[in-house]
């Protein structure tokens, strides 16, 4: 079994990924379930320009696109809601789609880049507050801005320690030594492989232990074969995640990082 923790569908911020492209790369590529949240809810785009308001789509709009894909594939797809705290609050509109849809709801997603909101500021607390009403896990990107950084992901993870926190990317385009760093303080703080070589996820397990990393991938970022090669045609990393880690750790802790801490931190009950 693999669960992939990160995975999106959406038309925004330069990419087109389609459910139909999810649903084909998963059954390639052996994945028996995906978390999914809609890159329609960016708010800037990657050169940190607002996106224009005829663009923008809602946070209820949002959600409702990934549940609606839920409730279409309740087996395969769980959705996780990326809020936008730069344009909007958890108002009690947010909350009722929630609680409304909770059952295919297993994640509050943050990607504090593409929203410009630094991660740990207050801004962001009416949102963890929600998550934490819910008992809903934290996922939020990390990497390519200070708003984005690993250490503000770990001063709310401190804050909020009822709420499990998922680091993802464990700092992108880093040397993945900071997330290491501050994953093994906090235990309700976690680590995703997205774009994370296996050399650094090795050494978070040796630093911080086997329960404190989940599989991820961005899927189908590059594409539907995202899991065999990047858009260069070069093989991807997580065919290393699939082949070569299988020999570099045990089958328990195999299993613990490609499905069992994911049912663990996202409280997921897959029949």
């Amino acid at each position: 079994m693999i669960i992939d923790t990160h995975v999106h569908i959406g038309d925004m911020i330069g990419f087109r990924l389609t459910k139909e492209d999810v649903l084909y790369s998963m059954k390639q590529y052996g994945i028996t379930h995906s978390i999914v949240s809609t890159l329609n809810a960016a708010e800037f785009d990657h050169k940190l320009r607002p996106i224009p308001p005829k663009f923008l789509h809602s946070q209820i709009e949002c959600l409702h696109e990934v549940v609606d894909f839920a409730k279409q594939y309740p087996r395969q797809i769980s959705a996780a809601v990326w809020v936008r705290p730069f344009n909007e609050t958890a108002d009690t509109a947010l909350y009722r789609a929630i609680e409304e849809n909770r059952q295919y709801i297993t994640a509050v997603k943050f990607h504090p880049y593409h929203s410009n909101v630094p991660f740990d500021s207050k801004q962001n607390e009416p949102f963890i507050e929600m998550a934490e009403h819910f008992r809903l896990p934290v996922v939020t990107h990390t990497g390519g801005s200070d708003a984005a950084s690993c250490v503000r992901v770990y001063n709310m993870a401190k804050k909020y320690p009822h709420t499990n926190f998922v680091m993802v990317h464990m700092g992108l385009g880093t040397d993945n030594q900071e997330a290491i760093a501050l994953i093994s303080q906090l235990p309700n703080l976690y680590g995703d492989t997205t774009w994370v070589p296996v050399k650094s996820t090795l050494q978070l397990i040796q630093k911080a232990g086997i329960d404190k990393v989940l599989f991820g991938s961005d899927s189908p970022i590059d594409g539907p074969d995202t899991y065999l090669h990047n858009r260069a045609g070069e093989r991807s990393l997580y065919q290393e995640y699939f082949h070569e880690f299988k020999n570099m750790v045990s089958p328990d802790e195999y299993d613990k990082i490609m499905y069992q801490n994911a049912v663990s931190v996202f409280r997921m009950k897959l029949s």
